[in-house]
């Protein structure tokens, strides 16, 4: 129990519990958008759900860490491009972030209605949202656990940081979906920045690197625009109500 007293390990403890949040951000963007075509009724389960599966998720890959390490092993070459395991799950997750988010910002354009209350439909059924779920917390977990294996050594200090970072997601993600819901133009620019993150991980994929830093910085300046604009609209509505 010495670790208990080591303030390196403290250090580390919050410093990854940080990063960790904010490497799931997107994931939480992605999980309110999935879950907000579910009945009213059956988000907020959805929605836990989704997180308590990320950190599942997460936990599982580090305590599978020798198999994680080994999928940076080239597999096969192609056109003098080495292939790694890592790589294609960047890939193929990369993909499915850009068709996902395409088909949600087609069908907001087009005005279909969420959250489908009939049985049969996809945007209400429980099992269709959980797989899709599943296959993003796999993409968005690997480059996390990485991370956190490059930055900690200690097993159970990454498993705690994994476990407060979702604790505080859950308590947040209530928030920030229903915040996401309320401005559909805020839902847009979300979609946007998960084309963004899919084209980057198809990048990586390639072994391209694009440092993350801009890609958060042009979300958050983004983000902070489209406040001023929502504040904007808000003072616009109450001045045409007063008169």
């Amino acid at each position: 129990m010495e670790w208990l007293t080591n303030p390196e390990i403290w250090v580390a403890f919050f410093t990854l519990t940080a990063l960790e949040i904010v490497l799931g951000i997107d994931n939480i963007i992605m999980i309110s958008i999935l879950v907000s075509r579910m009945p009213k009724h059956m988000q907020k389960r959805t929605r836990l759900f989704g997180l308590a599966l990320a950190m599942v998720t997460r936990i599982l890959l580090l305590l599978s860490i020798t198999w994680v390490m080994r999928l940076t092993a080239d597999l096969f070459v192609v056109f003098g491009q080495g292939i790694s395991g890592r790589d294609l799950i960047l890939f193929f997750g990369g993909l499915f972030l850009i068709w996902k988010s395409s088909q949600e910002i087609y069908q907001g354009m087009e005005g279909e209605e969420e959250g489908d209350d009939t049985p049969g439909g996809k945007g209400g059924n429980f099992l269709y949202t959980i797989v899709q779920i599943a296959i993003i917390d796999i993409v968005f977990s690997l480059d996390s656990v990485i991370t956190a294996v490059g930055m900690v050594s200690h097993v159970p200090v990454m498993i705690a940081a994994i476990v407060v970072a979702v604790l505080v997601m859950m308590l947040c993600a209530g928030v920030i979906s229903d915040f996401i819901e309320k401005h559909p133009s805020l839902k847009m620019l979300a979609l946007s920045f998960l084309l963004v993150v899919g084209t980057v991980l198809i990048a990586e994929s390639f072994d391209v690197h694009v440092p993350k830093g801009y890609v958060y910085f042009a979300m958050a300046f983004s983000l902070a625009v489209e406040a001023i604009n929502i504040k904007m609209r808000t003072s616009h509505a109450k001045k045409k109500k007063a008169q």
